[in-house]
């Protein structure tokens, strides 16, 4: 596994346009999403960091999955691993009571219009004054990894949901999330991976 850090999309970027496909076979696309915050969580069912933070994500969606919209999207290569098709990820969501949509961003748009670059990584948006869904945090759920013995409470993630639900300016200063690397199709790698 490569250990990969986050880009740190710029905050203030507003939420790009998506149609995808969930991993259940309906859609979902900017339309179909309310005013209140978004979670934008970039996931997939291989990867070691992923399954470290699965508790957390469950935790997550049973404490803020009703004031704010959790998405989960997987945009990893289905050629070079099919590990991480639509059945693997329902299966994931399943066994861990996710009950927020799950994305398969199979083309990538979504991943490179994030600048996505590692499982897990997580954006959350929120409505400015003009009712435009823009990045207010980017990063990492909290400094827990595979074997360092640190706690996985969400505690980054968790400050930031409670400051943009509170109205509070969320803390400029996030740290980057680290985890396997986005698994790009074969000749379509984005400039800023490698």
């Amino acid at each position: 596994m490569a250990l990969t850090p986050s880009t740190m999309l710029a905050l203030g970027t507003p939420l790009p346009i998506f149609d995808l496909p969930l991993v259940t076979g309906s859609r979902l696309d900017n339309s179909s999403l309310d005013q209140r915050p978004l979670l934008l969580m970039v996931l997939c069912a291989h990867c070691p960091f992923v399954k470290h933070v699965e508790p957390e994500l469950t935790r997550l969606d049973r404490d803020f999955g009703d004031r704010v919209q959790l998405i989960g999207v997987s945009s990893n290569s289905l050629v070079t691993h099919p590990q991480d098709g639509p059945e693997q990820l329902a299966e994931q969501a399943r066994r861990h009571g996710w009950g927020f949509p799950y994305l398969l961003d199979e083309q990538q748009t979504l991943a490179m219009a994030l600048k996505a670059a590692c499982t897990p990584e997580f954006y959350l948006f929120s409505p400015d004054s003009d009712c435009v869904q823009t990045l207010r945090y980017r990063g990492q759920l909290d400094g827990s990894r595979p074997g360092n013995e640190q706690p996985l409470d969400g505690r980054d993630l968790r400050a930031a949901l409670d400051a943009v639900l509170t109205g509070s300016p969320v803390n400029e200063k996030q740290n980057a999330s680290v985890g396997c690397n986005v698994k790009w199709n074969p000749g379509h790698e984005p400039e800023w991976f490698g």
